[in-house]
């Protein structure tokens, strides 16, 4: 099926925004990038912050698609949870990584407006849920504090793969953390 115009609109503001920061952003710009006559994202998003708005909301409703924990594999063990932080790393800063640099951008220009900004902490709290789900699944002690740090060293591998080294290998950072908080 076609994307709509709204949608490829959506999809050209966070490629925008993953490659060339919040500034970036303008509605003639997204009309550019996506291929569309002058106007259209105006159309949609009649403002800048309307514009913001449906981005966050766009990236939250892709990343709950892409990472539906009913769709993820049973995370029964320390080593699973090692593969699936590899794997989950491993899309964000490759196939995802546009829309991972995307939602960085947007965490740093919304983290003082708490309307714009709220979608997106909403959602990173349901992926610390899910998460400290898993650690206790898992049966990783104090799993409160194991799922930030968890948290802590995945943004911290996130950021420096997609501006540092993208090469980077993070399991051997991942298992030591993963092991160490599993007392294993």
């Amino acid at each position: 099926m076609a994307a709509t115009t709204r949608e490829r609109a959506l999809e050209a503001a966070v490629e925008l925004l993953g490659a060339e920061g919040v500034r970036a952003l303008t509605h003639a710009r997204v009309d550019e990038r996506a291929g569309l006559p002058p106007g259209s994202t105006s159309n949609w998003f009649r403002t800048r912050r309307a514009l913001l708005a449906g981005v966050v909301d766009g990236i939250a409703e892709s990343e709950r698609a892409d990472f539906d924990p009913a769709g993820a594999p049973a995370i029964t063990g320390p080593d699973d949870l090692i593969e699936s932080l590899c794997a989950v790393i491993g899309l964000q800063t490759g196939p995802f990584a546009t829309r991972t640099r995307a939602r960085y951008a947007l965490f740093l220009e919304l983290a003082g407006d708490a309307e714009l900004g709220g979608p997106l902490r909403h959602q990173r709290r349901e992926f610390e849920r899910w998460t400290e789900r898993i650690v206790t699944d898992v049966g990783i002690p104090d799993p409160v504090p194991a799922t930030r740090a968890i948290m802590a060293l995945a943004d911290g591998l996130l950021l420096h793969r997609l501006t540092v080294d993208p090469g980077l290998d993070v399991r051997p950072a991942v298992e030591r953390a993963v092991r160490a908080l599993a007392n294993r």
